[in-house]
């Protein structure tokens, strides 16, 4: 449901009827992980997706009975069942599916959930999947702190114990499901994260950057391009960019907030910019490191790296020349070839073609043999 966040804060404020149906569970080659959501109002306006179209049919339907009956429902679709390879889903996998029913006067606690993901901050929201006496609409929202608001079903001890469970499933950024006693009875419970964005800082105000910009946004980065050039670095060329920075590249980095699911690409190629700016890059615990440049202009920039006193597992570390190799010739096919290469560190791919690998087809999934 928070992957749709500013989709249902919109229809939320056009007081919209719908239902938004949620993946909570997958097992084998399923085409979306826990908490890709579908939504539908009642008009049957649909967004979002939860199984790349393959089931997408049958959980508009589940949709619709819900906002009619203001029940949720929990719906498992799997390659071994009639009715999932009748609803297509064929690809060998299992997904259960939560349908929760959302109307005008929803709790305003999902809308403090979804007001927090807009604003990039990280919450984690807790519903109520299976359970003896408990309220269809019952849920938390978690703070990174442990502060929440909402309820379970009026237990005080049974949502603080749950509320700081769910803290510490946002801070490793872990999504699914929960199942505990109560009173010698168990309640399951789906809890869906939301972290701030992870960030893709471009230098070098180019067409490259104009295009891997626009990609990272798609792909949920937070971006930024800078440059130390202010005739180039502005925002009307850059209009996709969260942010437009004009400073010298090594001195923004140095300045600017960094983690290990950062990406830096130098796309400057200039080694004044370039040198300064990778020696503190390769120093600090980002995911990423990617520089533009031929491999003869690689072999210098590593010599002179050496020189400045980078140790070879930091400059192991750096990705040059930079992006896979697609045959990549506009700048839009570099940055594909360019955003390709930071999927790939993220997830741990290979960047092989599937045709006759025996790698898998979504990275950290079990798929069946």
């Amino acid at each position: 449901m928070l992957d749709l966040a500013r989709e249902l804060r919109r229809w939320r404020a056009e007081g919209r009827e719908l239902a938004v149906a949620t993946v909570i569970a997958t097992k084998g080659s399923a085409p979306r992980l826990p908490g890709a959501a579908m939504a539908v109002d009642r008009e049957g306006a649909v967004i979002g997706s939860v199984s790349g179209g393959c089931v997408e049919g049958a959980v508009y339907e589940l949709c619709r009975q819900a906002i009619t009956d203001g029940q949720r429902v929990v719906e498992s679709f799997g390659y071994s069942d009639d009715e999932a390879l009748a609803a297509g889903l064929t690809c060998g996998g299992v997904i259960d599916i939560l349908v929760t029913p959302v109307g005008p006067r929803a709790t305003p606690v999902l809308d403090a959930a979804l007001d927090a993901v807009a604003r990039d901050l990280p919450v984690a929201l807790v519903r109520v999947v299976a359970g003896p006496d408990v309220p269809s609409g019952a849920i938390l929202a978690v703070s990174a702190d442990g502060t929440y608001r909402g309820s379970l079903g009026g237990r005080a001890a049974w949502d603080r114990a749950v509320a700081g469970e769910a803290a510490g499933w946002l801070a490793a950024d872990r999504t699914g499901l929960i199942r505990r006693e109560v009173e010698g009875t168990t309640i399951t419970l789906f809890v869906e994260t939301s972290t701030s964005a992870p960030r893709l800082i471009v230098f070098g105000a180019t067409d490259v950057a104009g295009a891997l910009i626009r990609i990272g946004a798609q792909l949920g980065y937070r971006t930024t391009l800078c440059d130390a050039r202010p005739v180039f670095a502005t925002p009307e060329r850059f209009p996709e960019a969260d942010e437009v920075v004009v400073a010298w590249p090594h001195v923004y980095l140095a300045t600017t907030g960094v983690d290990e699911r950062t990406a830096v690409c130098v796309l400057t190629h200039d080694p004044k910019f370039d040198l300064p700016l990778l020696e503190a890059a390769l120093r600090l615990p980002v995911a990423y490191v990617g520089a533009m440049g031929s491999r003869r202009t690689h072999e210098e920039r590593m010599a002179r790296l050496r020189e400045a006193g980078v140790e070879e597992p930091a400059l192991a570390r750096l990705r040059s020349p930079v992006g896979l190799h697609l045959g990549a010739r506009t700048p839009a096919e570099t940055a594909v070839s360019i955003a390709a290469e930071i999927l790939a560190a993220r997830y741990g791919g290979t960047g092989v073609p599937l045709t006759g690998s025996s790698a898998l087809l979504h990275a950290g999934r079990e798929e069946p043999a």
